[in-house]
């Protein structure tokens, strides 16, 4: 399909500057005068210059623009670059022609193995990043990282508001695991929270993350798209948003969690979305955080190192004996990055869930397991196979 038709170039006050060879620019195809070719590619930027999905944040629709000027003047990482940018993707009639149109955007860069960055515009457009795995014929894993859970199922909230509601009712149903990362409290109906633990989904909010950031890697490893709202940073880091809150993750956390996403071989999809700068400050520090969230999440994408065979010499195997059901669990730990996994023994015919039965954990879990307690980890996981 030529993606032309659905795209508008970015305007030439950006990409014809004069960046340094080093730059990140330098190393990227841009669509300028003429759509570079994806195909061949790694990853596929698509601003989307859309607001309509909230009332409080709407200047979000002018976000993707401003993020790329400080994108395309960081130095270039490790790596052989093959990325392109594809320009903005034109705005629909309305909201669902929007969704419908990223989601077969994403359809088509998915099913040539090139992984869409999406510069939003609202939250909700995550919803056509979640429908571009619909006809995939597999079981998807949703990371959100948002101070809130967006979960208002009322007709007449916002699409920002309720669009996490929308993907968890969405049939057909092929979402296997929903995980929140860096909720707030004080923010959030604890009936929300009730349906993630009944539906044993995980949810870690900002001050359990705090103390030991690097427990998240496992969770942030499980995921197959992650959507990324920056009001879960901090306002003093991230001003340009009208929904910004004085407390949330640091600018140096949010580049952390995208470096764990860029090393996560499984992830094939991420949006980043509320960035609004019409609210930044002079120096567009919103769009300068949110640049080097992407080149932390490119750095760690190069940096992948193709760990899926658990029978390879590159592995350890461990077998904890436990005292009760199951009677035991196995952990393999990876030789080259030290990283863990376990083994889900359940009982559910057909092959659908296969790739889901090693699923990441961290050192943590196999302390547990070691004490002869299960982790919670494995229970979480075995209830949703259930």
């Amino acid at each position: 399909m030529d993606l032309t038709i659905l795209f508008s170039p970015i305007d030439e006050s950006i990409y014809q500057k004069n960046y340094a060879p080093n730059s990140l620019f330098k190393s990227m195809r841009v669509y300028g005068d003429k759509m570079p070719d994806y195909k061949d590619s790694h990853i596929a930027l698509i601003g989307v210059r859309e607001g309509r999905g909230s009332t409080s944040n709407p200047g979000a629709a002018y976000g993707p623009d401003e993020i790329r000027k400080k994108l395309y003047h960081l130095k270039k990482g490790t790596g052989a670059y093959r990325i392109v940018d594809l320009g903005n993707l034109k705005p629909g009639i309305d909201l669902d022609e929007t969704y419908v149109r990223l989601s077969e955007v994403c359809r088509i860069l998915l099913e040539h193995n090139v992984l869409p960055l999406i510069l939003g515009g609202t939250h909700d457009l995550d919803y056509g990043q979640f429908r571009g795995y619909e006809e995939m014929e597999k079981l998807v894993s949703l990371l959100n990282i948002d101070a809130f859970l967006d979960l208002d199922d009322h007709r007449e909230a916002d699409k920002a508001n309720q669009h996490i509601h929308k993907i968890l009712l969405h049939e057909p149903n092929y979402l296997l695991s929903y995980t929140h990362l860096a909720h707030q409290l004080y923010l959030i109906d604890p009936a929300s929270v009730a349906i993630l633990e009944k539906l044993y989904f995980e949810a870690f909010r900002v001050g359990q993350m705090r103390t030991n950031l690097a427990e998240m890697e496992p969770a942030i490893r499980n995921a197959d798209l992650m959507s990324f709202d920056i009001t879960a940073i901090r306002s003093s880091d991230a001003p340009g948003n009208a929904n910004a809150q004085p407390f949330g993750l640091t600018g140096e956390e949010a580049c952390q969690l995208c470096w764990y996403a860029g090393m996560n071989e499984k992830l094939s999809s991420v949006g980043i979305y509320e960035y609004n700068p019409e609210l930044d400050d002079a120096h567009k520090k919103t769009a300068s955080v949110i640049a080097t969230m992407i080149w932390y999440f490119v750095e760690g994408f190069y940096h992948r190192k193709n760990e899926h065979n658990f029978r390879s010499n590159d592995f350890l195997k461990y077998v904890v004996a436990m005292p009760a059901q199951p009677e035991t669990i196995t952990f393999y730990k990876s030789k080259l990055t030290e990283k863990w996994w376990l083994e889900v023994a359940y009982h559910q015919p057909g092959a659908r869930y296969a790739r889901n039965s090693i699923v990441p954990c961290s050192y943590t879990d196999y302390q547990t397991a070691t004490k002869g307690d299960v982790p919670e980890r494995y229970i979480s996981t075995l209830a949703r196979f259930s």
